[in-house]
């Protein structure tokens, strides 16, 4: 049975959602510019608006020519943007065709046809895919993603006469290029700049906004919530307070258990355990293993360190173990062992810290008391590489980390969705 899916319905529109709409047309004072920057805080409206009016002045200014459209992967553009850009563009009167194996969204309107084609900027070797098309106008969602080197090639190829740039973001730090080339020049390069908060999202209830800001926290809260191109700097985790989340004993409840490892050869091995209680959904660090060559002054092998976890796992069978995707003889060694529930973690570095620091902030995530001293030592050391950020790149130091890494890999790789979801009031601590 095939869905119907609804045709888009606007609701109110604040100012700056109507200047995105409109900046382009004749007549406007801002006509004239050649690109508009959209930045600000999580859900204050950028997103909409740049959906419709990019392909809308497109398709009022153009016929048979090619378009960019990029996101920090294609995947992330078509769930963040593109589905509901076909909603809208079709509730306008536009007919749309997707051709999904070539990234192609084929745009119709009293008898004109634009070409728009779907990129990914993840890295440094994306602006190999971009390389050779001749295009008419870009729009770059969540550019503060994207490396310099992509968005420059992508700039580069708009050449046809009367091409534009359309960028929106949400704020890094205050050293990254994008700030400091793009928003800081933002009148040098006849550009438009609307900052915007969630006031600017006319759409959002008053609890809605209460329930964003209590998705964040620290570092995260200023940039998402408030906006602001913020330094990362000092401890990582600095909303893991030992007196709120760590328990002295497990509420009572049904448990299913999760392990991850951070694993290493010459650098140290930690396992840990992850308790959730499905009842609650609140999730706890219950046992670690941390074993540091340069302590006991011997390194062990791939198949001391798998007889290790299952000593490590046999009274409380996990459900999933989750590893980092480059330790690739260890986890062949774990199933030879016959551990088979062996999974690649998801090590999105900056992903994967926003979405602890929100399960600690939301009072989701503890510590069983003297259970993971490792563990609780880390998260009290864990910090940003201030050296890093003179290059506008957030980045941790790669020390005190590996129990935090471990952290990471289970909590975002298993239960960020949970995460988000759980967002409702709650108590500072569970009993127990």
């Amino acid at each position: 049975m095939k869905i119907k899916i609804p045709l888009f319905k606007w609701k109110p529109r604040s100012k700056k959602q109507e200047k995105i709409l409109t900046w382009w047309m004749p007549g406007s004072p801002t006509e004239n510019c050649d690109a508009i920057i959209a930045d600000g805080a999580v859900r204050s409206g950028k997103t909409l608006p740049m959906s419709l009016s990019f392909p809308a002045w497109a398709m009022e200014n153009f016929e048979d020519q090619n378009f960019i459209m990029s996101g920090k992967t294609v995947g992330s553009f078509r769930r963040n943007v593109l589905t509901l850009q076909k909603r809208v563009l079709n509730g306008r009167g536009y007919q749309t065709e997707e051709k999904r194996s070539e990234n192609l969204l084929i745009v119709y309107r009293d008898g004109k046809v634009n070409y728009f084609y779907i990129f990914g900027g993840k890295d440094e070797g994306s602006q190999d895919l971009i390389q050779g098309i001749t295009a008419a106008g870009a729009l770059f969602d969540e550019v503060a993603l994207m490396p310099e080197s992509f968005v420059n090639q992508a700039v580069a190829r708009c050449s046809v006469d009367g091409s534009r740039l359309w960028f929106n973001c949400n704020p890094e730090g205050p050293n990254h290029y994008f700030k400091k080339k793009w928003i800081d020049q933002a009148r040098a390069k006849n550009a438009i700049h609307l900052h915007f908060t969630m006031e600017d999202n006319l759409s959002l209830s008053d609890s809605i906004r209460e329930r964003y800001k209590r998705l964040y926290s620290g570092l995260f809260y200023d940039r998402f919530i408030l906006g602001l191109w913020k330094l990362a700097q000092g401890i990582i985790y600095d909303c893991f307070d030992p007196k709120k989340h760590i328990v002295k004993a497990l509420p009572e409840g049904i448990y299913h258990y999760y392990d991850g490892s951070d694993y290493g050869t010459a650098a140290p091995t930690g396992f840990l355990k992850i308790a959730h209680n499905i009842r609650t959904n609140k999730l706890y660090a219950i046992k670690e293993y941390f074993y540091d060559s340069k302590v006991t002054g011997r390194q062990k092998t791939n198949s001391e360190f798998s007889k290790d976890y299952k000593f490590f796992t046999k009274d409380k069978y996990a459900q999933a173990v989750y590893i980092d995707p480059s330790a690739a003889s260890f986890k062949t060694q774990l199933k030879c062992d016959g551990i088979h529930n062996v999974k690649d973690a998801d090590n999105s570095v900056l992903d994967g810290i926003r979405t602890v620091a929100s399960a600690f902030s939301q009072g989701i995530l503890y510590l069983l008391e003297g259970a993971c001293p490792q563990l609780e030592s880390d998260l009290a050391s864990y910090v940003w590489d201030e050296k890093a950020q003179q290059y506008g790149e957030d980045k941790p130091i790669k020390q005190n980390d590996h129990m935090a890494d471990t952290l990471r890999y289970i909590i975002f790789t298993k239960f960020f969705r949970l995460i988000n979801r759980l967002s409702k009031p709650i108590n500072d601590k569970p009993k127990g």
